[in-house]
């Protein structure tokens, strides 16, 4: 089921388009936007405090979304089930596209699952989620539109014992024309540590939605992924959000050029490496 809602993504729907019919040049990706479960699969035999946890959504991902959708005038894809359930920003053949451990916590109701229980998570949410994307993304390049894709994440402050400095991560592949300006301005002050390429990188499979819908079609794309505990509050989510549709909004036309061509030669490296 999908919604169509230009204020808020409803608590109810598989996935929601916020904002669709927005012209302006971005459109806004939160793959990992609730922690919601369906009854049907109880608590996947874990304790309710669990699902406020990372590993079942983005803690504070989806209000930094939704401001950016409204100052850009963005179209919004959210997500509205928990990750847990399925990972919509995996491929089908991902290991982890229906976790059976997360970080180090056991997920008992994703062990084990047969080829027609993983097929039945991925037509209710993978499959609905994507076409919302596909649908958005399509519609707009038929209309003529300038479109770039920004997927928004958030990461937690330690992984597996591993503190992660960084308050805002930047990941792309070769084409920089989104994350190369994003990066400079972010680093342009000392308030923040900004990872490039950090906490993660394409390589771990993490860039799956923005390849599938941005790449394919060689649409400027970046994945932001800020660190929770910097977005856990209202406040703290609109400062985020203003910040960010700030730079987003100021990237030029020639930046996009730029980096196009610093794709296309990397590229074209690869090749005669």
């Amino acid at each position: 089921m999908v919604s169509e809602d230009t204020a808020a993504a409803s608590s109810t729907e598989i996935v929601s388009v916020i904002n669709g019919a927005g012209r302006g040049r971005f459109v806004i990706i939160c793959d990992h936007a609730s922690n919601r479960l369906l009854p049907e699969y109880g608590t996947l035999g874990l304790a309710a405090e669990q699902f406020e946890r990372h590993i079942a959504w983005d803690p504070g991902a989806l209000p930094v979304a939704r401001h950016l959708s409204e100052m850009l005038d963005a179209p919004l894809v959210a997500g509205g089930l928990s990750r847990l359930i399925i990972d919509c920003n995996r491929p089908i053949d991902a290991p982890d596209l229906i976790p059976e451990i997360s970080e180090t916590t056991v997920i008992p109701g994703n062990a084990g699952l047969d080829a027609a229980a993983r097929q039945a998570r991925i037509e209710l949410a993978h499959v609905p989620f994507h076409n919302a994307v596909e649908t958005i993304v399509s519609e707009r390049i038929d209309q003529g539109l300038e479109t770039c894709l920004v997927s928004v994440h958030s990461f937690t402050p330690v992984y597996k014992g591993i503190a992660r400095p960084w308050h805002i991560g930047i990941l792309h592949d070769e084409d920089e024309r989104l994350s190369r300006p994003m990066i400079a301005e972010l680093s342009a002050t000392a308030d923040f540590l900004v990872g490039d390429n950090e906490p993660y990188t394409p390589a771990d499979r993490v860039y799956y939605t923005l390849e599938r819908h941005g790449r394919s079609r060689g649409l400027p794309c970046v994945m932001i992924e800020i660190r929770n505990d910097q977005i856990r509050d209202p406040k703290s989510q609109r400062v985020w959000g203003e910040r960010i549709a700030k730079i987003l909004s100021d990237i030029q036309e020639p930046d996009l050029k730029l980096g196009m061509e610093m794709a296309s030669n990397a590229k074209g490296s690869r090749r005669s490496a």
